[in-house]
């Protein structure tokens, strides 16, 4: 950790309290080829956790014993006399939840709101009922949160944890943030674009109100680990506070050989622990997306089947994003002593959220995460190495509630080799949606923000080109401003493009179709595949298939979905994963009061499917690939090579011409949620862009 420029540097704020020395990476560590045999000799069975009344007569003691709690005083002096703070604390040592309760308790910043942003909607909803429960009051009280689709905040609220995104999205009706009195921007070594923008916008409304002579902004940036120097530069010299101290050591290993499969390694580790582990010590494993884990709980549980009695009993239960919250909710249940919880996520548990009970972290090294390509046009969701940052923030996981092992199935030289920092998303992402909030935001010259990452040159032009073909933006006096479309598409918490299929719908009959299609491509997969039961799920899906493409299908299965109400037999019969369908279904309704609104026509297509394509086609043209002569297809834009996934309905199908949702880069580039349409829709909806690019359509 660099603490070069910070003009202030307050090393003991607290004290260690380990209660034992941390085993660091060089220290003597016991052979890891024991910890990865291949004997799965174990057992387990699923039970539901329950919250036990335990662990509300601990919760002060816990908080008396947090590191943070012996820096209280201190804190408080810093915090008051501060305009902009960087707090630098151990993953564990309780700034989250700890922090805001300080400021409120304290009088500082009583004058407004208290803001604390997370990066994920599971964070800010989990920590905020953390909190609510700390300060004995009814969450959405005193204590409340935001996020996507989801408002629990009240008059009364003054502690408000929120996701980055829905604080930018207050920005860009209020620049100066006038609700707020304090903003903690936490977890900012993720660095997430919408994080990035908002130390852009939270600078500039704090030297605002102190030029108009308004409210004071204080600005708080929080991390277990960052770039110290760049942040504390970009904020002007701010001074830069150490809260040194952990609760609990915690113990790393790393494997002898580089592990050709990790998710091998990964169940091999599990049933490893399970082996030798006491049943109350449970288990956090990462790995990197929805398909993945579900596939690894089922393996999972079916060994826990087969191993032989007498052993511990296990509980397998996924965490991803998409989960809807009363299932994410259920890692936070205390499990009984004798049954190990396993929990399988996604680096959604890598910050800010105590799992209670987890002493063994399994960290796979890997992430899945979206690059972008400015020069090709490719944006490709791939599974890639993590930084050295989000080794660290996953190992934390382990020592939150006592001392901790975790096992890194990776070898101390390739971790050696890990960046030292995640790439800022804002520089590997397409910035379509980022310029458009920074025009809706008013920004004089987008060009020029002053982001604490610049993005490059080529990336924002080529963003700034796609919003000009959907017709969001137009260049008027040497500058770029947004047009009557982008301000709309600007109101929809949504990618530029599905705005604008929205926006444009009424032009074709089909909003109330638009909507359902645009709800489900907003969630995760509503369709449950289970890899035992292949023949079945394809005779069962055979109703609902549509030749027409993914887009049509799933309108099929939402349909009837609402014609039979929500009945869990039709969800298991139909093979339907029946909690993403009720999000895909609240998505809906809060996009619905937004086209209301802005006096969208809400008219059915009714059976007339091709009007709905002819729309998307209008929208999503940008995401267009063509058939090729060897029976290949390639993008219209790039010419890039893809293929179809192997989860479309049109695997086996070869239409000339198809729009799809996202390319995923596995074997090779695949491209998911199709949907066929004309290569004349195509034409049609920007026609000097395709004129020069579609060989069946002459300009």
């Amino acid at each position: 950790m660099t603490r070069g420029v910070a003009t202030e540097c307050v090393r003991h704020v607290a004290t260690c309290l380990a209660p034992a020395r941390s085993v660091s990476p060089m220290d003597n560590r016991p052979p890891p080829a024991k910890k990865f045999k291949s004997s799965l000799s174990l057992c387990g069975q699923k039970r539901e956790n329950v919250f036990t009344h335990e662990r509300e007569r601990e919760m002060q003691q816990q908080r008396r014993e947090l590191p943070i709690c012996r820096a209280r005083g201190q804190l408080i002096t810093h915090l008051r006399q501060r305009e902009t703070l960087i707090l630098i604390g151990e993953t564990g040592s309780g700034k989250t939840t700890q922090i805001p309760q300080y400021l409120y308790e304290a009088g500082i910043g009583r004058q407004g709101i208290i803001a604390i942003t997370q990066p994920r909607r599971m964070a800010a909803i989990s920590l905020a009922a953390r909190v609510a429960e700390e300060k004995k009051t009814e969450l959405g009280k005193l204590i409340g949160y935001t996020v996507r689709f989801e408002d629990l905040t009240s008059d009364q609220s003054k502690i408000k944890f929120l996701t980055d995104g829905m604080l930018l999205r207050e920005a860009i009706g209020d620049p100066l943030l006038r609700r707020y009195s304090v903003v903690i921007l936490d977890e900012a070594h993720e660095r997430t674009v919408h994080t990035d923008i908002l130390f852009g916008i939270v600078k500039a409304a704090q030297r605002k109100r102190k030029e108009l002579h308004k409210l004071p902004l204080k600005v708080i940036v929080m991390s277990a680990t960052m770039d110290v120097d760049l942040f504390s530069q970009y904020f002007n010299g701010a001074p830069v506070l150490y809260l040194e101290g952990r609760q609990h050591s915690i113990q790393i290993f790393y494997t002898k050989k580089p592990q050709s499969d990790y998710l091998h390694a990964s169940l091999v580790s599990i049933f490893q622990i399970h082996q030798e582990a006491p049943p109350w010590h449970n288990i956090l494993v990462f790995l990197t997306g929805q398909e993945e884990i579900e596939s690894m709980s089922r393996t999972c549980r079916e060994i826990a089947k087969h191993l032989p009695q007498g052993c511990a009993q296990m509980t397998v239960l996924p965490l991803y994003a998409s989960l809807p919250h009363p299932q994410q909710l259920r890692i936070f249940q205390l499990g009984q002593k004798d049954c190990r919880k396993v929990i399988l996520s996604t680096n959604i548990a890598e910050t800010s959220v105590t799992i209670p009970g987890i002493k063994y972290v399994v960290d796979t090294g890997m992430v899945k995460a979206k690059r972008y390509t400015p020069e090709s046009g490719l944006e490709v969701l791939a599974v890639q190495q993590v930084s050295k940052a989000q080794a660290w923030q996953r190992t934390g996981r382990a020592g939150r509630e006592h001392a901790g092992i975790c096992y890194r199935l990776y070898t101390e030289d390739e971790f050696e080799k890990f960046l030292n920092m995640t790439v800022p998303e804002i520089q590997r992402c397409n910035l379509a949606t980022v310029m458009l909030h920074l025009l809706a935001l008013r920004i004089p010259n987008i060009l020029t923000f002053d982001f604490i990452s610049k993005p490059s040159p080529d990336a924002m032009q080529a963003a700034i080109e796609q919003l000009e073909l959907l017709g969001a933006v137009e260049h008027k006096e040497s500058q770029i401003i947004l047009t009557a479309m982008g301000k709309k598409m600007a109101a929809f918490p949504l990618e530029p493009r599905f705005s604008k299929t929205l926006l444009l719908s009424p032009e074709f009959h089909c909003a109330e179709e638009i909507l359902t299609i645009v709800s489900l491509l907003s969630v995760d997969s509503v369709l449950y595949n289970p890899h035992v039961k292949q023949d079945e799920v394809h005779s069962v899906r055979k109703k609902f298939i549509s030749s027409e493409g993914d887009h049509m299908t799933l309108l099929n299965i939402y349909q009837a979905f609402k014609n039979v109400g929500a009945h869990k037999e039709w969800y298991k019969e139909n093979f339907v994963n029946g909690r993403n369908m009720t999000m895909a279904s609240q998505v809906r309704r809060q996009l619905r009061e937004i086209c209301v609104k802005f006096g969208v026509r809400l008219e059915s297509s009714r059976s007339d499917t091709g009007n709905i394509r002819r729309c998307l086609a209008h929208a999503l043209f940008l995401n267009a690939a063509e058939l090729q002569p060897d029976g290949t297809y390639a993008t219209l834009d790039t010419r890039q090579h893809v293929a179809i996934h192997p989860s479309s309905v049109l695997f086996h199908c070869k239409p000339s011409y198809v729009l799809y949702n996202e390319l995923l880069h596995t074997s090779k580039c695949y491209m998911r949620d199709l949907c066929v349409v004309d290569a004349e829709w195509l034409y049609e909806a920007a026609p000097e862009y395709f004129g020069r690019k579609l060989k069946g359509v002459k300009s």
